[in-house]
């Protein structure tokens, strides 16, 4: 099933992150920082009622010349554009209506996306209440009057938001067929590798312009089995400032992701693995998909009989915090080793679908508490009572224990790497969930 992506727009000290931070509330330790990665926190996973969606800040850099304001308004409106199901365009009541409000909101109106008008910083309805009037000049529909700061009116705010997810987008499903993004940064052969792709097959079953987002997927049949490509690499865009171009990398990565149950990571094999990458594996890691790391343009790197295992390494150490992705060298040029690509994917796809018995669990737990004692803190010590596994793509595990303060997080890595080195599980993430049992089951 695929979110809605939700996009905030405004100009510069309107409360743009303001309000990112109010709606995405407590689930912000979503994106918290995973240790050996620096990522911008401009997405996070929301709930409002029973529907899911992930918010996306698109602030970036907010110039002090206020003469390029606008064209930073254009950027930002662009990739909302481009990337978002819902567009929230914030403006800020105390200052009134600007001329780049109206600008941009032409933009936004000219893209038939849905638009909720936010009007900030109404924390006193008596005093500012007929000044929100003023926005339907606009021509974007209902202000709905806010506090991000005071966390004023955010429930009709996102209702108001909520009332364009439609039931299909909720739904989304390909069925079996394997979703698979292609991500990385730009210029690294993303599109390349989609179009050697779907050349090689010369199968291909069609080419659909994605209705919500600037990405294509192309379904490709090989040996029989069909495969639907999400390729992210028309979405790249010009820009003197690196900051706003990895931003927007990040952020397309995020709707590519949303919908896929594989990323392929595409990397520069001659410019190597960066921290940007690591920045994209990560939207990954997080959400649980599988990952395999595709590293490009192979045939233009002079070799020994050591390079492929130095280079590993090096990718090793700079995605540390997703050791299980899967790792292939080819070439889109030359389409070297794209035949195994497509047989990690099936890999990949098929460990995130393993259910293991819970009888079989047990035994692997019983076993690693004996080769190594569990925690304990003040004279009281982790008991492991037993293990589930309640889902699948991302295999996830319930772990029932007398108290989860002291399963500390060193432990519970200790416990995956058991469970891997029992069923592999390559190519995927494994979530835990520890619950409490005093008596009986708690959450």
């Amino acid at each position: 099933m695929s979110k809605p992506i939700v996009a905030i727009v405004g100009r510069p000290n309107v409360g743009k992150s303001t309000l990112f931070n109010a709606l995405a509330g407590d689930t912000i330790s979503i994106v918290k920082d995973t240790p050996g990665v620096t990522r911008d926190r401009i997405y996070a996973d929301c709930t409002w009622l029973d529907m899911n969606y992930t918010l996306i800040d698109t602030g970036g850099i907010e110039p002090d010349s206020k003469d390029i304001i606008l064209s930073q308004m254009r950027e930002q409106a662009q990739i909302a554009i481009e990337t978002a199901d819902v567009i929230i365009f914030i403006v800020d009541v105390r200052q009134g209506m600007q001329d780049a409000d109206a600008k941009v909101a032409d933009m936004l109106r000219k893209s038939r996306k849905p638009i909720v008008l936010a009007v900030n910083k109404v924390d006193n309805f008596e005093k500012f209440g007929n000044d929100i009037y003023e926005f339907y000049n606009l021509g974007i529909g209902d202000p709905c009057p806010v506090s991000a700061a005071s966390r004023l009116g955010l429930g009709d705010l996102l209702d108001a938001v909520a009332n364009h997810f439609s039931v299909e987008q909720l739904e989304e499903d390909d069925g079996d067929r394997p979703r698979i993004a292609i991500i990385g940064k730009p210029n690294v052969g993303k599109s390349s590798l989609v179009n050697k792709l779907v050349g090689k097959n010369r199968m291909i079953v069609s080419d659909i312009a994605g209705t919500t987002r600037d990405a294509v997927d192309s379904v490709v049949v090989h040996n029989g089995t069909e495969y639907v490509f999400i390729d992210t690499a028309g979405l790249r865009r010009k820009s003197k400032i690196r900051e706003e171009l990895e931003r927007f990398s990040v952020i397309r990565a995020v709707s590519a992701i949303e919908r896929a149950d594989i990323a392929v990571l595409v990397i520069d094999a001659v410019e190597g693995v960066t921290e940007q990458d690591a920045k994209i594996a990560g939207i990954a890691h997080d959400r649980g998909k599988g990952i395999i790391v595709a590293v490009n343009k192979w045939d233009a790197i002079e070799k020994n009989d050591k390079t492929i295992y130095e280079y590993e390494k090096k990718i090793r150490s700079v995605l540390s915090f997703m050791a299980y992705a899967e790792i292939v060298f080819i070439s889109a040029v030359t389409g070297q080793r794209l035949e195994k690509l497509y047989s990690v994917i099936d890999m990949v796809r098929q460990n995130q679908n393993q259910r293991i018995a819970t009888g079989v669990l047990n035994e692997i737990l019983s076993e690693a508490v004996v080769m190594q004692q569990p925690p304990s803190d003040k004279g009281k010590q982790l008991r492991l009572y037993y293990i589930t596994q309640v889902g699948v793509a991302p295999p996830t595990f319930v772990i029932f224990v007398n108290d989860k303060k002291l399963m500390h997080f060193s432990y519970n890595r200790y416990l995956e790497n058991c469970i891997r080195k029992t069923f592999g599980f390559k190519g995927t993430a494994l979530r835990f969930l520890i619950r409490e049992r005093k008596g009986k089951e708690t959450t």
